[in-house]
């Protein structure tokens, strides 16, 4: 125990986010060190890293999870006893772990809704101090693989794009953008022409696992989650794209507003042709808790309401979620409501399936993605559809398509004001 604390008040002295320190000497939750802990979940792949970052203040904990530049705050970070709890309510997702003697060592479960009766569940492990993100196979080199590269998943009908970036120290980092939307912060290493990448941010539990070949391609495994599987490979390409996402889904012609009716997170139902959407340019955005996707795009939309409100802009969600559960399924989309700051109203229209989701929203010709994003006329007529989103890990086409959004909006609010949509 003496040696444990001489140990704790040496690394104490370091600095930075690297630095562990013990808390007091006494039951393992109190000896819980704070700083950069390797974290991994147990999956059919096996080992898939991420980072967590634990602070303390006084009682009081916190934590990030980290994937490469992304860093997640948690939204609560407590004590149960000899456990300790990651808390992601956001996406009804948590991480429950015993404490090890001496605070260095975490072992438990992630936990996920991932359905109305089902939840997904994977092994958790944690060591306290910063590691390498994979388990070391020779030098870091990310030249062989960074760049852009046409992406093929043997499970979907459409290329992807690989977008690969160098990361700090060596390391790689990027995304993968497909025609639904991308696999947000990838971060990992090539080692030997051996790629591996992985995130985790609450919902997520992505892992790849690639070689080069000879002819420069890649090739190999993706998991994700408790079940998911694909193999897929990848030519570099400088010029990979994916389907123009404005022209997969379209609006039918003479489909009124009014049509659409859904309650309000109280319950109280409210028709898009109402009196609060009268002469107004109109942003449908068809989204869900539950996904990341819909996280990165209501944080941007949150920030371009605010933008464009006093112009005349009206942004209206329809959330699909999870368990059919009114009280349930509206406390997760207030959780998401209040995590993102977002103004503009949220409407629970349904279950997270794409299929019940134009059946509920038959003004479209099908739902292919989520998020789905509609744009509409002062009068009511739709301007545009856009299916999926490109989050900021995509980076520049993140920056392109939020462009291509706000020049939409500029366009719209240059109308003179109409009647309501009928």
């Amino acid at each position: 125990m003496l040696l444990a604390l001489a140990i704790g008040l040496l690394m104490q002295g370091r600095d930075g986010d690297d630095a562990i320190g013990y808390a007091e000497i006494g039951s393992p939750t109190e000896m819980l060190q704070v700083g950069v802990w390797r974290a991994w979940l147990e999956i059919a792949g096996g080992e898939l890293p991420f980072e967590i970052v634990v602070a303390r203040d006084g009682p009081r904990l916190s934590a990030k999870i980290r994937n490469g530049e992304e860093e997640i705050g948690v939204p609560e970070t407590r004590l149960e006893g000899d456990q300790i709890v990651f808390d992601m309510p956001h996406y009804d997702s948590s991480i429950t772990a015993k404490v090890a003697p001496l605070g260095t060592k975490l072992d438990g479960e992630w936990k996920k809704r991932s359905g109305a009766d089902r939840w997904t569940k994977l092994k958790f492990h944690a060591t306290a101090g910063a590691a390498p993100r994979f388990r070391s196979e020779g030098p870091l080199n990310a030249a062989p693989v960074t760049g852009r590269w046409s992406a093929k998943f043997d499970g979907e009908a459409d290329l992807a794009v690989a977008i690969l970036r160098p990361g700090a120290d060596g390391a790689v980092e990027g995304t993968f953008l497909t025609s639904t939307g991308d696999f947000r912060w990838l971060a990992g290493s090539c080692e030997r022409g051996h790629l591996r990448l992985s995130c985790f941010d609450g919902a997520h539990a992505f892992l790849f696992d690639a070689r080069t070949s000879p002819d420069g391609s890649l090739a190999g495994d993706f998991w994700s989650g408790d079940r998911g599987h694909d193999t897929w490979i990848a030519l570099r390409d400088d010029h990979a794209s994916i389907p123009d996402e404005f022209e997969r889904a379209h609006w039918k012609d003479g489909f009124g507003l009014a049509q659409l009716r859904f309650p309000d997170l109280d319950g109280k139902a409210h028709s898009l042709g109402e009196e609060a959407f009268a002469g107004r340019a109109i942003v449908i955005q068809v989204l869900g808790s539950w996904c990341p996707n819909c996280h990165d795009e209501t944080a941007y939309l949150a920030r371009v309401y605010d933008q464009y409100k006093a112009r005349g802009l009206s942004v209206v969600g329809l959330a699909f979620e999870m368990t059919g559960d009114f009280a349930r399924d509206a406390e997760q989309v207030r959780r998401m409501r209040e995590r993102h700051k977002v103004a503009y109203p949220m409407l629970l229209a349904g279950l997270a399936d794409k299929q019940k989701a134009a059946e509920a929203l038959p003004a479209l010709d099908h739902v292919i993605a989520f998020p789905t994003t509609i744009f509409l006329h002062r009068d009511g007529r739709v301007r545009a559809v856009h299916s999926g989103f490109a989050g900021p890990a995509t980076k520049e086409e993140h920056a392109k398509l939020a462009k291509q959004f706000e020049r939409i909006i500029e366009e719209l609010l240059a109308e003179p004001e109409a009647a309501a949509p009928k």
